[in-house]
């Protein structure tokens, strides 16, 4: 009996299903990068896009010439991976597509221990790779209602450039990673605050335009009070602006936070595939320059 004309077609085939083609992602990919990442109300400008992917590298998959996902890495020395951006059209979903682009990530980034924050999404596919969780990340965001009390105590300056060396030695103390070529390319686009006692630098912190606004981070400090002197100098030359700041759970800061006016709408998952990176006991990461990065 012949179907009626209002019958819907009938579903296709696995392999009738374009899977695309893996490509490496170049900053031709940008504009396509840039649309696919607001598709998903993710607040990437393209000027974030540029600066991401000339630290990394990058795979995308694209069907018929469009951009339908992408995936990009950091190396961070010769021992760890920040991995992130990854993103698939809500099209393109379930094709095994996300797949995909961590199988040519992984194999690129192969050797060192890789880390990446996780949303609840992607969770179990970074579990079936065999990423483990060791601590969780929170987002905290508003327009600041108003300037927060400074600690005056604390011994605040801004950066200068003969602070360069003794940054990079206090990050690396700090995140547990060789992250040179990120601080460098940040400190091009920051403002940038340090701690300074005793001559020697305990402390800094960086807040960029980024996103929908103003990022604060990384932030490095000896204590939980100096890591809040730094945030709160820094936010407080943006009152009225949007802020935003991810900060580790570990760091004991999301209650100030929340007082300050930036509430927490968000959490992450950190994961790693190897030993994850180990702060050094005089310096703790407090927040970190962004999901992807770190």
């Amino acid at each position: 009996m012949m179907a009626s004309m209002s019958s819907p077609p009938p579903a296709l085939p696995d392999t009738a299903v374009p899977q695309g083609d893996l490509v490496r992602l170049d900053p031709d990919h940008l504009d396509q990068a840039h649309a696919l990442s607001g598709a998903l109300a993710w607040p990437y400008r393209r000027e974030d896009w540029a600066f991401a992917l000339a630290l990394g590298r990058g795979f995308g998959v694209e069907i018929d010439g469009r951009l339908v996902g992408t995936a990009l890495w950091w190396p961070y020395g010769d021992d760890y991976a920040a991995i992130g951006m990854i993103i698939v059209a809500p099209d393109a979903q379930r094709r095994g597509i996300g797949a995909r682009l961590m199988d040519a990530l992984m194999a690129d980034a192969a050797g060192r221990t890789m880390i990446l924050n996780s949303t609840l999404e992607g969770e179990p596919l970074y579990t079936r790779l065999g990423f483990v969780p060791y601590g969780e990340v929170r987002q905290h965001q508003a327009v600041l209602p108003h300037a927060p009390w400074i600690d005056a105590s604390v011994p605040i300056r801004s950066f200068a450039p003969g602070d360069l060396a003794a940054l990079h030695a206090l990050d690396r103390a700090a995140a547990g990673m060789e992250r040179t070529a990120l601080l460098d390319a940040l400190g091009a686009v920051s403002d940038t605050l340090v701690i300074v006692r005793d001559g020697a630098i305990t402390g800094y912190a960086g807040a960029r335009v980024w996103g929908r606004g103003i990022v604060i981070g990384p932030v490095i400090a000896a204590s939980i009070a100096e890591a809040q002197a730094l945030i709160a100098t820094l936010a407080a030359r943006h009152v009225g602006a949007f802020v935003r700041i991810d900060v580790t759970h570990a760091s004991g800061l999301g209650a100030w936070l929340a007082r300050l006016g930036l509430a927490e709408v968000g959490q992450v998952r950190a994961m790693a595939l190897g030993p994850p990176p180990a702060s050094a006991p005089t310096a703790t990461l407090f927040a970190l320059s962004n999901q992807s990065l770190g």
